[in-house]
């Protein structure tokens, strides 16, 4: 130490003077954190903080005045703004600690501490709405400008070693002061505060089981520092890796990635449906060496049941994994689900023992029991959450773990956090309070729902819905640049949310576009299997897709389309149907499918014979499914009639042919909106409430189907038409 810029191995080296030079000094702290932030090897995602002082102007008595700059609570510093830092004066944070010393109540987890951070918005400088975090008083106290508080996994490595107070010493010898494990609080920073009192010359501290926060006067060095000196935690354990040796040697072999992802096909849904039976959870798989190096070694299954460290890192995977000790060269499938259901039965029984083992007079009530980490050799790890964001998060933070522990094991010996700190943090009451702040999840926000013919028209627009809902949604169309497109439209309206994990189609974010064809059952299977792999299983199937074919418009003879028409509209739902039905059985969970039929079922027409006749087959098909798929299931259709706008049913011969059958007067040369505009008119003036019907009116009818809002309907068909008596139920 320190590095010069070419030289790091183990960390990105990102700073840009010339970049950094225009910067504002708040701007510059921003800066500074997306760089730490952007290198998962120096902190985990949400996770780490940082903070300048600066001399700001009081806008109310227009003095100079020194303010801290921290990152508040929840941000990330990947994807830190300057909204995402509290600011707060540093005078009015010293003046607090004579307060707090006079307590009768106060120390280390005492309620006196956590009295404190109700204290800090009365120091909010320009009334900053950014909430603080409970790491402020580790960045005030310190007696320097500049402070990162970072989570690195070569630095994590040493703090969470047997002998990890000589191996400070010998690393880094006085530029870091150890100091033991304490959960951190107002306490912990009086303790900083003493520490580079009695250490002047000390860059930082090690954190014990935790991580490191170090400090300087100028917000480059800082930068500098952190990674100086995670490169040189990195480089001692390198020195020493035991290679092949790593985690004890392999126990098991790797299966080749088709093995996998068929194993993975059959398992995630039957393992979904396990750990959802509190909440519904979404799963991340991941499979890369790495992780595949961990599952498969001998030292995994006691390695795995120390559980983590850091305590960021077991907010999400829990104290620790579930590891199923089966052989990936001769187990079956079905052996490997008993072991999962019999772990996970274990795995609440031991869980529930742990929260009435360790649990305060005023903790939180128990959170759901199941695991958020399972390990499987020869196949990786799935991690799960309320959401994809938050599955990628906990995967993400397991990848750390492992990590941790292979760098702990090739210099000394891991050791996890003691037991009752570990359920002091989980069970924290400022975390549970921070849980009740974050809003109330949207009714979709659990569910994986497949849109099929999302490319355009109806479907388009019910994907559009149920995101908003919060789905997680596959848009799927024949087209697969139509599907993507619509994905991406999500993705850029809601999202991909934080978190960094998941090997292949799981990295995946709330949204993906896939390629399918329905008349063709290996087509869906492959398209499931997609999903499958993504999510971990599927909730709601919305099929919009459908064909009309007229004599005339499509160059086919009538026989060719009936063929089309009937395996397209009537066929390709059974195929879908009969496909997820695999999957919603093994998962055990509630479900819904909803195929678009169509008013002209209800009622002949000239000129539309194989379409309407499909499409009256179609209502049947709702019918029989409905009756199949019960009672985990609900089945109805959703019946529209002349969705004109935005539909790949109206091309412009169509709409040229409607007008002229209709005797409706138009240009050739105008548009295809005004054409479609006088066809809209047209057929909303034959309905009882004269409106034109959208591709959104029959969005709203298909998440009405699959909102939950009509669990107890099945086998229907909603028509929304505007009010066409013609195709009143008879």
């Amino acid at each position: 130490m320190p590095y010069r810029p070419d030289d790091y191995r183990h960390v990105d080296y990102l700073w840009d003077d010339a970049v950094a030079a225009a910067l504002e000094p708040v701007e510059q702290l921003v800066y500074r954190s997306n760089l730490l932030g952007a290198d998962q090897r120096i902190t985990n995602t949400g996770g780490g903080n940082t903070s300048a002082k600066l001399t700001e102007t009081d806008p109310l008595t227009g003095e100079e005045v020194e303010v801290l700059w921290v990152k508040g609570s929840g941000g990330d510093l990947r994807t830190s703004t300057r909204d995402n830092f509290a600011s707060l004066y540093q005078d009015k944070l010293l003046a607090l600690q004579p307060r707090y010393l006079a307590a009768d109540n106060g120390g280390v987890k005492s309620q006196a501490e956590d009295d404190m951070v109700g204290m800090y918005p009365h120091a909010t400088f320009n009334l900053n709405p950014r909430a603080s975090s409970i790491d402020t008083p580790l960045h005030s106290f310190v007696p320097h400008a500049h402070v990162d508080h970072m989570h690195p996994n070569a630095v994590i490595a040493v703090a969470a070693c047997k002998n990890s107070e000589q191996l400070t010493k010998e690393i880094w010898g006085d530029a870091l002061v150890w100091t033991p494990w304490q959960r951190p609080g107002f306490d912990l920073g009086l303790k900083l505060q003493a520490i580079c009192a009695a250490n002047p010359d000390a860059q930082g501290v090690l954190l014990g089981g935790h991580g490191i926060i170090n400090w300087a006067d100028d917000s480059k060095a800082c930068y500098d520092l952190s990674l100086d000196l995670t490169e040189t935690a990195a480089r001692f354990i390198e020195a020493r890796d035991k290679g092949e040796q790593t985690f004890g040697g392999a126990r098991y072999e790797s299966l080749a990635e088709d093995k996998r992802g068929d194993i993975l096909q059959e398992v995630l849904p039957f393992l979904r449906g396990l750990v959802s039976s509190e909440k519904k959870m979404i799963a991340t798989v991941q499979a890369d060496d790495a992780i595949l190096r961990f599952v498969n070694s001998a030292d995994a299954p006691r390695l795995a049941a120390l559980g983590t460290s850091c305590p960021d890192h077991f907010l999400r995977t829990k104290i620790r994994p579930l590891y199923v000790e089966w052989d990936p060269a001769t187990g079956t499938i079905d052996e490997l689900k008993t072991l999962l259901r019999e772990g996970i039965d274990a795995y609440r029984a031991s869980y529930r023992e742990y929260y009435a083992r360790c649990r305060r007079d005023n903790s939180p009530a128990l959170r759901p029991a199941s695991p958020t980490v399972c390990l499987i050799p020869g196949v990786g790890m799935i991690a799960w959450g309320k959401n994809k964001s938050e599955s990628r998060v906990t995967a993400e933070f397991y990848n750390c773990a492992v990590e941790v522990m292979r760098g702990a094991e090739a210099i000394d010996e891991y050791v996890a956090l003691p037991e009752q700190e570990a359920f002091d943090i989980e069970y924290w009451l400022l975390e549970e309070a921070k849980l009740q702040r974050m809003p109330k999840e949207k009714s979709l926000a659990r569910d994986v729902v497949v849109v099929i013919g999302a490319g355009d028209g109806i479907g388009r627009a019910a994907a559009q819905r149920v995101a908003a809902d919060g789905a997680h949604v596959v848009c799927a169309d024949l087209r697969l640049e139509a599907a993507q497109r619509t994905a991406n439209e999500l993705l850029a309206a809601h999202g991909v949310g934080i978190g960094v994990a998941g090997t292949g189609i799981s990295g995946c974010g709330p949204a993906v576009g896939l390629a399918v064809d329905i008349t063709s059952r290996d087509s869906v299977a492959a398209l499931l299997r997609e999903v499958v792999l993504a999510y971990g299983g599927i909730d709601k199937v919305i099929v919009t897709a459908g064909v009309f074919l007229a004599p005339g418009q499509a160059g086919m003879d009538d026989d060719a389309m009936f063929d089309v028409s009937f395996a397209v509209n009537v066929k390709g739902g059974y195929i879908v149907g009969s496909e997820a039905q695999r999957i919603w059985q093994a998962q055990g969970l509630r479900g819904a499918l909803v195929l678009t039929t169509s008013v002209n079922a209800a009622v002949p027409k000239r000129g539309s014979l194989a379409y309407d006749t499909s499409k009256a087959a179609a209502n049947h098909l709702v019918r029989e499914l409905a009756m199949e798929l019960a009672p985990l299931v609900n089945v109805n259709g959703l019946a529209p009639a002349t969705v004109v706008r935005g539909s790949t049913m109206f091309p412009r011969d169509r709409v040229m042919a409607s007008l002229t059958k209709y005797d409706i007067a138009f240009d050739e040369a105008e548009s295809d909106d005004a054409l479609r505009d006088k066809l809209a008119g047209f057929y909303a003036g034959r309905t009882l409430t004269h409106q034109s019907i959208t591709p959104e009116d029959q969005a709203e009818a298909a998440y009405l189907l699959v909102s939950g809002q009509l669990a107890k309907t099945t086998g229907q068909i909603l028509s929304v038409d505007g009010g066409l008596h013609e195709a009143f139920l008879r």
